[in-house]
């Protein structure tokens, strides 16, 4: 059971860090809030939370300083987990409401590539075809 907690810890830290960048943040946020403030001010909390989604968004890929806020949202979730063991499956609740439904047998890779220079090609797509027809008259 430890190592199924210790894996919905670090499901939940990098979900929730890659969440922070997107729409669903502002309900994720009040709702992690709730979970994570457990007898405390729920705003207080949150306000927290607003913090390490601040450095997150100002990493601008900075892989270092995003897994700095992913290991503090780790911690958070492993002492909440810790002190109340119930709280696990409210986790994993939340983390499949904001979490893209994946079809059987497909992987998702999600990327992020800003302000960077490439020296390789760079292909983000759903499905890539070749339908090439030649022009009239070059048969």
């Amino acid at each position: 059971m430890e190592a199924e907690i210790a894996q919905l810890v670090t499901t939940g830290a990098t979900t929730v860090v890659g969440l922070m960048a997107t729409e669903a943040w502002t309900q994720l946020r009040s709702r992690l809030a709730g979970l994570l403030g457990r007898g405390r001010d729920a705003e207080e909390v949150s306000a927290e939370l607003e913090e390490i989604r601040v450095e997150v968004v100002r990493a601008d890929g900075d892989a270092e300083l995003v897994g700095d806020q992913a290991a503090e949202l780790r911690n958070r979730l492993r002492r909440l987990l810790r002190q109340d063991p119930r709280a696990a499956a409210e986790l994993d609740a939340l983390l499949r409401e904001f979490t893209p439904r994946q079809q059987p047998g497909v992987t998702v890779y999600n990327q992020t590539i800003s302000n960077g220079t490439f020296n390789e090609s760079v292909v983000q797509a759903g499905r890539i075809t070749y339908n090439y027809q030649s022009p009239p008259g070059k048969d």
